[in-house]
């Protein structure tokens, strides 16, 4: 690998692997599993709705994708298919 071709980010992440100091994640299975799940959704065809949300719901959503680092559309969409996908897991706050 050509590594001019990479960023220095990835530069310190080949180093690391090179120099065997990259450490497996606990339960592997499951972290290559979600990442197919997101490649396969990225590559979906995708349908524009339009929704109506309180004020107030569309405040606490803005303010979690903030937090985590996302757009709010991004947070809503995966809400959605957490819920429709049988994976949203209510809990109390």
């Amino acid at each position: 690998m050509n590594d001019d071709a990479l960023d220095s980010y990835e530069q310190e992440i080949l180093a690391a692997f090179e120099q065997r100091k990259l450490k497996p994640v606990p339960n592997v299975e499951a972290e290559i599993a979600a990442a197919r799940e997101a490649a396969a959704n990225t590559l979906e065809l995708r349908r524009q709705v339009d929704i109506c949300l309180t004020e107030q719901d569309f405040d606490l959503a803005s303010i979690r994708a903030v937090e985590d680092g996302i757009p709010c559309q991004t947070l809503l969409a995966s809400i959605i298919h957490k819920y429709l996908s049988g994976r949203l897991v209510e809990r109390r706050l």
